[in-house]
């Protein structure tokens, strides 16, 4: 009885892959609004002022930093969770395919919302005119709570893997 409960709960892995799966049609819905920005920019970029270019191109390097963090979590939280990918040998292989362990996981995914929202900090700033001073220090705070809650993951796991 044991022995089939514990098959049970390992096979029951397999329900993430859906959801791993699923990721990507999060990944096709940021593509999508990706070229909507860039053709919607292009029939007015001889029109408009450097400012509003600069916070079109913010916004396309936002969804473009969101989109590599999807992929990352799909296929290292895939791997870590569910099951090794295996590619055919010369198949095109990520880099850090198969590197990356659950705690080098959630750092690079606290560095890139640090990323993210930093960008997105910038755009605020850039358009502050339309922000009053408390929205803009709510922003700041919260910007702020990512960076410092990154930075402590990060000591943490140089403090783990100093006792290992």
């Amino acid at each position: 009885m044991e022995k089939q409960l514990e098959r049970l709960m390992y096979l029951s892995r397999w329900i993430l892959a859906p959801i791993y799966l699923g990721l990507s049609l999060a990944l096709i819905a940021l593509g999508i609004k990706f070229f909507q920005e860039v053709f919607h920019l292009l029939p007015h970029v001889l029109e408009i002022g450097e400012a509003d270019i600069v916070l079109v191109v913010l916004s396309l390097i936002d969804l473009t930093l969101v989109g590599g963090l999807l992929v990352m979590v799909m296929f290292s939280g895939y791997e870590n969770f569910v099951s090794r990918i295996d590619l055919d040998e010369g198949a095109e292989k990520l880099s850090w395919l198969g590197t990356l362990d659950t705690n080098s996981l959630k750092n690079k995914v606290a560095a890139s919302i640090v990323a993210i929202s930093s960008i997105h900090l910038l755009k605020i700033f850039m358009d502050a005119k339309n922000y009053d001073n408390d929205q803009l220090m709510w922003y700041v705070i919260i910007h702020l709570t990512f960076v410092l809650s990154a930075f402590a993951m990060g000591i943490l796991d140089k403090l783990t893997k100093k006792h290992h």
